[in-house]
Formats: C-alpha cells, sequence, structure tokens
C-alpha cells in the first residue's frame, strides 16, 4: 500500500509537509474535515478512504500519501472535533470546571454521535487531545494527589461520560427506528412494569417506586455520576 509504514508510526510525527517539493494538494485539516463530514452526515462506518478522497476530489492511492492508514484517519477526526473546547481561566473550584468541561464533552459528542466509539488511550496523544490534558490538569492544580491519580480521574470522569453519552445516542436512534412513538413504547413498557410489581414477586421495587415514582432526572443522574465519581478524589 503506498505510503503505508512497515513499523509503528504516529501520525502527528510525520511531516505534514517535506521539505522539498511542491506544496501538498491538501491539508491535514482539510482531509479530517471531509471525514468528519462524512461520519456526521451517513453514521461512522460509511468513513473510508475511497470516500473521503472523493470527497476532496482526489484519488484513494493519492490519499495514502497523506494518511497511510485508516486508524490515521479516526485519529486525525478525532482531533478535528476536538478543537472545539473553550477553556476558560480556571476557577479554582476544580469539581465544578471538571463538570462544565464534561458538559462540553458530552454536548460535543451528541454533535457527532460517532465519537463514543472512537475513545481510546490510543488517541489520546493528538495536539488538541494534549491542549484538553492540560487544560484538566491545570484545573487539577489544588489538588493534592500525585499526577498519576489525577490521570485516574480525568480518565474515570471521562469514561462515565463516554458510556452516559453512548447509550443516549443508542437509545435515541433505537427510538428512531420504531414505527412508533418514544411515549408510546414507554407507556407499553410502564405499563408491562407496574403489571408485574402488582404481582408482589418484587417487593424492595414496589417500596422503591412507590418512594419514587419518577420521572427519572436524565440531567442530574448525569451530573451526580460525575460528582461520585470525584467524591474519591476529594480528600
Amino acid at each position: 500500500m503506498v505510503g503505508r509504514p512497515a513499523v509503528p508510526e504516529v501520525i502527528w510525527a510525520r511531516p505534514e509537509r517535506a521539505g522539498r517539493g511542491p506544496r501538498p494538494a491538501f491539508s491535514r485539516a482539510e482531509i479530517a474535515a471531509a471525514a468528519v463530514r462524512i461520519a456526521d452526515a451517513e453514521g461512522f462506518d460509511a468513513v473510508s478512504m475511497r470516500k473521503v478522497a472523493a470527497e476532496l476530489g482526489c484519488g484513494t492511492m493519492t490519499l495514502y500519501n497523506y494518511v497511510p492508514r485508516k486508524e490515521d484517519l479516526y485519529e486525525l477526526m478525532l482531533d478535528a472535533v476536538s478543537g472545539g473546547y473553550e477553556f476558560p481561566e480556571p476557577s479554582g473550584d476544580w469539581r465544578g470546571d471538571l463538570v462544565a468541561l464534561a458538559h462540553q464533552t458530552r454536548a460535543m459528542m451528541h454533535r457527532h454521535t460517532w465519537v463514543p466509539r472512537l475513545m481510546s488511550p490510543v488517541y489520546g496523544f493528538s495536539p488538541n487531545a494534549l491542549r484538553y490534558l492540560e487544560y484538566t490538569l491545570s484545573c487539577l492544580d489544588g489538588v493534592d494527589t500525585r499526577f498519576g491519580e489525577k490521570m485516574e480521574l480525568i480518565a474515570m470522569v471521562n469514561g462515565v461520560i463516554t458510556t452516559y453519552v453512548a447509550n443516549e445516542i443508542a437509545t435515541a436512534e433505537r427510538s428512531r427506528s420504531l414505527p412508533w412513538s418514544e411515549e408510546q413504547e414507554h407507556a407499553a413498557r410502564t405499563g408491562y412494569l407496574i403489571s408485574q410489581i402488582a404481582t408482589g414477586k418484587y417487593p424492595r421495587m414496589a417500596a422503591g417506586f412507590a418512594e419514587d415514582p419518577g420521572p427519572i432526572d436524565l440531567e442530574g443522574v448525569f451530573d451526580r455520576a460525575l460528582h461520585r465519581v470525584m467524591d474519591s478524589f476529594d480528600r
């Protein structure tokens, strides 16, 4: 395959432009933007080197000269959408700062619903990912713990966000695929649940629903999950 390395290579360590020769026809930013457009419009599985090349107006083999592997393309995509973060000056309230950042991440994942599928430590050292890490660590300056534990906290918070949003996205996608409304489905399942609890076989659930019949505050659940993770580091 043209341009495909035979040894491990980090795309960011590869010069975007050689010191000599003509100026490249495409920048990494343009390639990433094309791939993101395809993923946003058609879904992550639609992204291919061939489609991205067509979007750019070049041949597939030409694209391999810029991006040796499909995995590199994914890394460019994730870095591109990670460039949209706003990093205000840390307030001194590290918990509040991390929660605000978590809401930015959640919103970004809903704009680009394929992002949870790419969340991996492998892609954690791109330029925008490093900016994100450095800013998050600056928010944690007042936390008296080791660097490794701070990195664990960041990973755990991001794990909560990714899992939560992935479930939200899956639920929304499932609802869109059904021939009835989400409200109709909820009513049918609630009716079945009530009928089962009424049998007396599930006394703890019956007591629980009598105490708190809902509806579930999904926003509150998200924030509480984040705070419970942070509680273990607040010492």
